[in-house]
């Protein structure tokens, strides 16, 4: 690995224009679901906890991305800044999935993030819950990836 691979900008400490661009950054990789491409934004030590599960390592957060989205189909995301200080950020979030039985939910979250000098983040701490809806009840249409910059957000979705 090369050092340019160990540094992911913007980098600590946040402004808030800042902030809002990581936070995007880190919305766009997840809506890619690419699990290699997006672990690569977690140290190598990274420590999460995600509902019951506890990572530990850049491998291990590679392997649940992968699981969880073999799980979670047609997957879209959008998040929100909520609160940051020099190397952490506070974001809310809700994304939009199907099992694959064709049942559809919402998941609701915040997540707690810590950064190292370098951009990677060290410690990502994940609360959430999942909603069922019907597929009429679903918010976030766009074709797979990246989320359209006149995509509406949490906050002017009601959500």
């Amino acid at each position: 690995m090369h050092a340019i691979d160990e540094y992911r900008p913007p980098v600590p400490p946040f402004t808030r224009e800042t902030a809002i661009k990581k936070v995007r950054l880190a919305e766009d990789g997840w809506n890619s679901r690419d699990a290699q491409r997006v672990a690569l934004a977690y140290s190598l030590g990274t420590k999460w906890r995600n509902r019951a599960e506890f990572i530990e390592g850049r491998d291990q957060a590679r392997e649940f991305l992968s699981r969880k989205w073999a799980k979670e189909l047609e997957y879209r995301l959008i998040k929100e800044l909520w609160a940051f200080t020099d190397n952490r950020i506070a974001v809310r979030y809700a994304y939009e999935w199907r099992d694959d039985s064709g049942n559809w939910f919402r998941s609701y979250g915040n997540e707690n993030w810590e950064f190292n000098e370098q951009g990677l983040m060290v410690n990502r701490y994940a609360s959430l819950n999942d909603l069922p809806i019907t597929k009429e009840e679903r918010l976030f249409h766009w074709p797979e990836g990246r989320r359209p910059d006149d995509h509406p957000g949490l906050s002017e979705l009601g959500l």
